[in-house]
């Protein structure tokens, strides 16, 4: 008997232009475009093995070994409903194809980081699940016709279909048919591009961004400001500066970008707080690591940006990040080794101190503990397809890890 399934993996994104705000609930239209940079699966991914048997009696969805509900209506139902139209095209066109849209489908999702941290966990997940439905289908769909399903279920998911540089157009149209993602870029016109992530918190927020984007569209000026004056601006400046290589003004534009997003949060009524002390205490570290290198004569030599959470990203190539990894543990000791991907650091293992002519007293000194995690990555690849030995579905299409 033939086994219909597919295990893909997607990446996490990023945003340096930051999406804030829908126009569209239900749709998940944005109220501005968005630009990101996706981050190396080798590090940070969701894998997803999708499966549709004639046995099994409804859509069922495991995310890291509990089921979910698939409510009627609901984010996960949109896209599956959405894949099965466009695998029933294939077969109307092709009668001799398998009518796999009209079976139900099990899916297992897992990550390989901790959901709901701010780490953009929907936005990996949402974009394995299209892309493992859309490998399972055989679908002839690009990136950006999918991304169109993705957005409807989170909207930075659009943003994983892509590997490389990504922009999230907002589109005009009431149908949401023009709000895509587009590659800017691939990681091999600018792969020197690395990320430091500073795992600050891996609870659940406060504040859930759907919920806190509605208050501010609802309550904040600033906001209306950002969208009308400010992004389209930014948008243009970004996307010549990574084709051009320029990373002073990525850089400059990343971080003028995150500031504006968490002021309009805190422009929202009541205000919305997702950064912390330790969240603020880096921010003044990079700027004080920039500004000896700018008084020197050199260059900007890293940008933090923030999502709707206290966990920094550090944007730097590739040749800054030991020098950022040294800072950041002579503020942030760890408790645990840090795990050294790209060999920087060698057996002796990473000495904290910070470069010559840096004021120390920009930011006090924290607890083991207050950051708990880094995690070095870089820029990364679009949705893998994996091999069968990757499956997490046993062979009664249930979690290989629950049979």
């Amino acid at each position: 008997m033939t086994v219909y399934q597919a295990t893909v993996s997607a990446p996490v994104n990023i945003a340096c232009i930051k999406y804030w705000g829908k126009r569209d609930t239900k749709l998940i239209l944005p109220t501005n475009s968005s630009l990101s940079v996706t981050l190396d699966q080798d590090h940070l991914r969701a894998t997803t093995t999708s499966r549709a048997d004639p046995s099994f009696e409804k859509d069922r969805l495991w995310l890291n070994g509990k089921e979910e509900e698939i409510e009627a209506g609901g984010r996960l139902a949109t896209c599956i409903t959405e894949m099965k139209a466009l695998r029933r095209q294939v077969e109307e066109k092709d009668p001799k194809e398998p009518k796999l849209s009209t079976f139900s489908v099990h899916i297992a999702s897992r990550n390989n980081f901790p959901t709901a941290a701010g780490l953009a966990s929907s936005a990996a997940g949402f974009a394995a699940l299209v892309a493992s439905l859309a490998a399972l289908y055989q679908l002839p769909s690009s990136p950006s016709d999918l991304s169109i399903i993705a957005r409807q279920g989170s909207g930075s998911a659009c943003r994983s279909l892509f590997g490389g540089y990504v922009a999230w157009e907002m589109g005009q149209a009431a149908d949401g048919s023009d709000s895509r993602a587009v590659e800017i870029a691939p990681r091999e016109h600018w792969p020197e591009m690395h990320a430091l992530i500073c795992v600050v918190s891996d609870v659940k927020k406060g504040t859930s961004s759907t919920s806190g984007m509605q208050r501010t569209v609802a309550t904040s000026p600033l906001l209306q400001h950002r969208i009308k004056h400010v992004v389209p601006a930014r948008m243009a400046g970004i996307s010549k500066a990574i084709l051009e290589k320029d990373f002073d003004t990525f850089a400059t534009l990343t971080m003028q970008d995150s500031n504006q997003f968490h002021a309009v949060a805190l422009d929202t009524d009541p205000p919305i707080f997702y950064m912390n002390d330790v969240s603020r205490s880096i921010i003044a570290l990079i700027t004080e690591y920039n500004r000896v290198s700018v008084e020197n004569g050199g260059k900007i030599k890293a940008a933090y940006t923030y999502d709707a959470g206290p966990n920094a990203v550090i944007y730097a190539p590739q040749e800054n990040l030991k020098e950022i990894i040294e800072l950041i543990h002579d503020y942030f000791p760890q408790s645990e080794t840090f795990k050294d991907p790209f060999g920087l650091f060698g057996s002796a293992g990473v000495k904290s101190k910070v470069v010559d002519g840096f004021n120390t007293q920009v930011a006090k000194k924290f607890e083991v503990g207050a950051v708990k995690g880094l995690i070095h990555t870089r820029v990364g690849d679009g949705p893998r397809k994996l091999g069968e030995e990757e499956t997490l579905l046993g062979a009664e299409g249930i979690p290989t890890y629950l049979a």
